[in-house]
């Protein structure tokens, strides 16, 4: 469950994610993993890129700080930050600074050839490897977390669990290629082994919207009320 957002996480959500996934049909492998139980963990990860020097405390607007950290969505790209707080050290850190990961700092301590990464989904299939020039334009200082609010990015806690879990192929919708050069940079500081991506077209309305909650889209639980049933819904996602 990546409920690393405490204030939009609620039970209810996660009781009829479980709900709805059994009626479809699908099963999985031991105690659902919830990301909100490890945030500690996640944080104290970080501790090794704070001693190399590749993370700064930053003290920027706090709404845009919350933003980024949430999982991305279709259509938003990052906000590159300009750098304001880069130099500051971690000791100069207060109550509600975020971290963010001096990315400029972090390529060159990873050094020539920078990672690269496999997709097989049909937008973007390819051996893709990170351009440093890309990255610093286009993704910039990303935060990884905030003390004192006991959350860490979605793109960093994903990285932490694939590890964990010994996931190899990663599937998800393609809103999130984009952010995936992210999770490869952290993997190679972190020493983690990058998966195979695969990012397949968003499921999709009548009207055209992605079926996710952030847009109001209905749920899979409407559809059930309404008399659909597991065949209706695959139909409907292209399966």
């Amino acid at each position: 469950m990546e409920d690393t957002d405490l204030d939009r996480a609620r039970p209810e959500h996660e009781a009829q994610i479980v709900d709805d996934l059994a009626w479809l049909g699908l099963t999985w492998d031991g105690p659902i993993h919830r990301q909100s139980d490890h945030i500690a963990a996640y944080n104290a990860r970080l501790e090794p890129l704070a001693a190399r020097g590749l993370l700064y405390p930053c003290s920027c607007t706090r709404s845009d700080i919350r933003a980024a950290l949430s999982a991305p969505q279709e259509g938003v790209e990052f906000n590159v930050y300009p750098g304001t707080c880069r130099g500051r050290p971690m000791a100069s850190r207060r109550a509600g600074d975020a971290i963010r990961l001096d990315l400029a700092a972090a390529l060159d301590a990873i050094g020539t050839p920078l990672p690269a990464f496999t997709e097989t989904g049909p937008a973007h299939a390819g051996h893709h490897r990170i351009d440093r020039a890309a990255a610093l334009a286009r993704i910039g200082d990303v935060v990884l977390g905030r003390k004192g609010e006991n959350i860490v990015a979605y793109f960093l806690a994903s990285a932490f669990d694939d590890a964990d879990q010994g996931i190899t192929h990663v599937i998800r919708g393609e809103d999130l290629f984009d952010f995936t050069p992210v999770q490869v940079i952290l993997q190679r500081l972190f020493g983690l082994p990058t998966p195979v991506y695969h990012h397949h077209a968003l499921i999709r309305d009548e009207a055209g919207r992605r079926l996710a909650k952030r847009d109001d889209a209905r749920a899979i639980a409407k559809y059930r009320a309404e008399g659909a049933t597991p065949a209706d819904i695959r139909r409907m996602a292209g399966l």
